[in-house]
């Protein structure tokens, strides 16, 4: 076991901070503990890793286990958003500065993880949530390997890149994902190397080079880009949501991206922390208008 305890910002705390990275509420690589404390798996270049995160007060105490437990808890600190400055944000809007003033200790970390971050990104991409966190659920329990340590049963360390390329068509059929977005997964877990280095890019350039996948597009990026390089910029732009919400939220009206983009232009680079501040802090308002979005089986075609 690696131990190592960091201090965060004052009124931050973990659960807001790793809230990004939770894909649902079964997510078999991150588990609440029932003694508050947080469990996480990872997989950084040394091997695998879970991390058991304790809070108390300002600070963070972390346990892991595993041959990345030293990996991982070397970058404990920029996962809690250590690196991220918000130096140049004060917002006018009342909401959004209301928003700023209950969450001061919100931060934006990075995991330095460019896979782990994409393949549930794609899982995501134009299907309902609860069907990508099924898909991811069921995958992570079939090709996950079991978590290090004493982490709460169930729980799975991420495939690694080598495993991704090898999972058969008919098992992402049988985790409902569609052909198109089981290839995209294989193809970026072929090209592992160098998705990973793009962590030591500056975040529009690395953006542009995940783009230039198959299977990426800017809002796949986007949801990288806030996980792995902590991006405090990057707007999710496509998400069936997210303009609606800050229309409505900050205007009173509904945005298309067009309009969001617009808008939300002289809050740069500190969009996606707009964003994530009028979500935690419970600001965000999003009207119902008729049916959800259905969730659709493609394992019947």
């Amino acid at each position: 076991m690696v131990e190592a305890t960091v201090t965060v910002v004052p009124s931050a705390t973990v659960e807001q901070l790793l809230r990004p990275h939770r894909r649902g509420a079964g997510d078999p690589a991150f588990r609440p503990g029932d003694d508050g404390a947080l469990w996480r798996t990872t997989r950084p270049e040394s091997g695998p890793a879970t991390c058991r995160l304790a809070q108390r007060g300002d600070r963070v105490h972390c346990e892991a286990w595993g041959a990345g437990a030293a990996e991982a808890v070397d970058g404990l600190a920029a996962l809690l958003g250590a690196h991220d400055r918000v130096d140049g944000f004060a917002p006018q809007h009342p909401v959004l500065a209301d928003a700023h003033r209950r969450c001061p200790g919100l931060r934006i970390g990075r995991t330095d993880r460019v896979l782990e971050a994409l393949v549930p990104a794609i899982l995501e991409q134009r299907v309902h949530s609860v069907a990508a966190f099924a898909s991811w659920r069921r995958l992570l329990s079939r090709f996950g390997e079991p978590a290090p340590g004493p982490a709460p049963a169930g729980m799975r360390v991420p495939p690694s890149a080598e495993i991704w390329r090898a999972v058969p068509s008919w098992e992402f059929h049988r985790a409902n994902v569609d052909p198109r977005r089981a290839r995209a997964i294989v193809g970026c877990a072929q090209r592992a190397a160098r998705l990973e280095a793009t962590t030591r890019l500056r975040p529009d350039e690395a953006q542009r080079r995940l783009c230039s996948l198959s299977g990426v597009g800017q809002w796949t990026a986007a949801e990288v880009a806030q996980r792995a390089f902590g991006d405090a910029d990057a707007l999710s732009v496509g998400d069936l949501h997210l303009a609606p919400m800050i229309g409505w939220t900050l205007l009173g009206r509904p945005l298309d991206d067009a309009g969001m983009l617009e808008y939300l232009e002289p809050l740069q680079p500190h969009r996606y922390r707009a964003v994530r501040l009028l979500e935690v802090s419970g600001a965000a308002r999003l009207p119902r208008f008729g049916p959800r979005t259905p969730v659709t089986d493609h394992r019947g075609r």
